[in-house]
C-alpha cells in the first residue's frame, strides 16, 4: 500500500504538469460561419455579420453574399437582430423534450460542425450554442448570439439542406417561429 500512494501521487503531478504545459484548447465561439450551396462555399466572419447586424456595413464578401439573397438588407439586419425571450429552465426543458430533439435533429443538417460525423455531434453543439446564446443575451437568443455561443470555431450552414424545408415554410419569419414559439408552448404547459 505504501508504494501505490507515492505512484498515484506522482502521476497526477504529471497530470497536471502536462496540463500546464500543453493547455487544452479553448474555442469561446465561432468565428466563421462556411455558408455550403452544392459545391461552392463562401466564408463569413462572425465579427463582420455582427457589425453589419448593428451598423449595417457590410465588407466586401458579406455584401456580394447579401446581393445573391435578394433580400433588403434593412431585412437581414431585422432577422439578424430579432430577439427571442427564453426563459433558461424552459430553453433547457425544450432542448431535452422529445420535441427539442425532433428540431435539433432537422437543425443539425442544417447547421453544425464541420467534421461532425454523426447526427449526436452536431445535436449537442446546437444544444450548446443555444443556451449559451440565451446565457451572453441575458435571457434573449438572436441569430449573433447563437454563433457567438457555437462550441467549435468553425460553423457550416449548408443552404441545400435549408432551401428543403423553406420549400415548406411561407418566409424566414415563419421558420423562426416553427423553431421557437411551436415547441415553447407545449413546454411551457407541462
Amino acid at each position: 500500500m505504501n508504494i501505490v500512494k507515492p505512484f498515484f501521487k506522482k502521476i497526477i503531478i504529471l497530470i497536471f504538469i502536462g496540463l500546464s504545459i500543453f493547455p487544452a484548447k479553448k474555442v469561446k465561439s465561432a468565428e466563421e460561419i462556411m455558408i455550403v450551396y452544392s459545391v461552392f462555399s463562401r466564408t463569413i466572419n462572425v465579427k463582420e455579420l455582427k457589425e453589419f447586424a448593428i451598423y449595417g456595413k457590410a465588407d466586401k464578401n458579406l455584401r456580394r453574399l447579401l446581393k445573391l439573397t435578394n433580400t433588403k438588407n434593412e431585412e437581414i439586419q431585422e432577422i439578424l437582430k430579432k430577439d427571442f425571450q427564453i426563459p433558461l429552465s424552459i430553453a433547457s426543458k425544450l432542448l431535452y423534450s422529445e420535441i427539442g430533439n425532433v428540431v435539433l435533429t432537422r437543425l443539425s443538417k442544417i447547421i453544425h460542425p464541420p467534421k461532425a460525423r454523426d447526427e449526436k455531434t452536431a445535436v449537442l453543439a446546437l444544444k450548446s450554442s443555444v443556451i449559451k446564446g440565451i446565457y451572453l443575451g441575458a435571457g434573449k437568443i438572436n441569430t449573433i448570439t447563437f454563433f457567438e455561443g457555437y462550441p467549435t470555431k468553425k460553423v457550416i450552414l449548408n443552404v441545400n439542406a435549408l432551401s428543403k424545408i423553406m420549400n415548406k415554410v411561407e418566409s424566414i419569419a415563419e421558420l423562426l417561429e416553427f423553431f421557437t414559439n411551436s415547441p415553447l408552448g407545449k413546454i411551457k404547459e407541462s
